[in-house]
């Protein structure tokens, strides 16, 4: 059998006899001399999850920590089989924390709380949950939240939505997973800052390009599509505002695309080979800069194990639009 790696990305698959598998190797056990963390994200197929894993990879080098990475292709059942599967696993196969990106809005507390009862530390990552305290509760292993600001991400994209369309209109709007929390609060802190004389018209999408371009596809099939005016297309994120970009491109007659795709777009995420550089080729007309926090989860779980030190219940990262606001009416002026 190969060599595992102890940064090596672990893919989840199923079989009656082997329940999990990595790589269609055997699970293997951590390194004894290291602490040992996973990371639970919602997807492979999203640029935010897969910086995400990145910056976790990177902190782990840094932190000399041992790091496993799963996914569950949006599915939040197979989300808590993988992990309640690992929880219950041997000792010596069980990770010291589960850093989590939960695909549910209600954030796994039986799986949180099975992973503290199991000593097991536990961060979970942009998603608003109530239970963190009563996991702290006990002196046990660390638990805490760090997230980014979702509403003031929702904020800034109706500030932006305000900038771009100075006399109000429509705007097609794609949107996370309903059961989604962090979707929910973009949409909640967008509404918050909007102008009542712009309109939405919400979609759904699954944070994936593929998903967005799906959802437009069949929005453009209806007879309705076209008879009421869309201004702009925003999104709530990137890879999503690009699905959209090439439904109008796959789906229209030239004279519909140049209408559709002279639009402003707008998303969210600011990768630096993503959003911000779709936003320098124009595009994208604007998107919000939101930086991963998996790398910020694992450098506090190394330092609590280490030194024994509190880590604060709940954290928020700061979003910012890019360009500034300030520059947006200027930038589609010159556009």
């Amino acid at each position: 059998m190969g060599h595992v790696t102890a940064l090596q990305r672990i893919v989840i698959a199923r079989s009656p006899d082997h329940p999990i598998s990595y790589n269609g190797l055997a699970e293997p056990a951590y390194p004894m001399e290291q602490l040992r963390f996973l990371l639970s994200l919602t997807t492979d197929d999203n640029g935010y999850q897969r910086e995400q894993r990145s910056a976790a990879e990177r902190a782990a080098r840094a932190s000399d920590v041992s790091l496993k990475v799963i996914h569950a292709n949006n599915d939040v059942f197979e989300q808590s089989q993988q992990l309640l599967e690992i929880i219950q696993s041997s000792k010596d196969r069980r990770p010291d924390a589960i850093i989590v990106e939960p695909v549910s809005g209600t954030g796994l507390p039986r799986v949180a709380q099975a992973a503290i009862s199991a000593g097991i530390g536990w961060a979970i990552l942009n998603c608003d949950v109530d239970y963190i305290a009563a996991l702290r509760s006990n002196s046990g292993p660390p638990a805490f939240a760090i997230s980014s600001d979702h509403l003031e991400i929702g904020r800034i994209q109706g500030r932006q939505l305000a900038a771009l369309l100075p006399h109000g209109g429509f705007v097609l709007h794609i949107q996370g997973p309903a059961i989604n929390s962090a979707a929910k609060q973009r949409t909640d802190g967008m509404n918050e800052t909007k102008p009542e004389n712009i309109h939405i018209k919400p979609l759904r999408g699954q944070w994936s390009e593929d998903s967005a371009f799906q959802s437009v596809a069949s929005w453009l099939r209806l007879s309705t599509a076209r008879e009421g005016a869309i201004n702009m297309i925003a999104s709530q994120n990137d890879s999503m505002a690009m699905g959209a970009r090439k439904a109008f491109e796959k789906n229209l007659a030239a004279e519909e695309q140049s209408k559709w795709l002279g639009l402003p777009f707008v998303g969210v995420d600011g990768l630096p080979q993503e959003g911000k550089m779709w936003v320098d080729k124009g595009l994208l007309t604007a998107t919000i800069i939101v930086s991963p926090n998996a790398d910020v989860a694992v450098q506090s779980l190394a330092r609590a194990f280490q030194q024994k030190s509190q880590i604060p219940e709940r954290t928020l990262t700061v979003p910012k639009s890019y360009p500034g606001l300030e520059k947006l009416g200027v930038r589609l002026a010159d556009g």
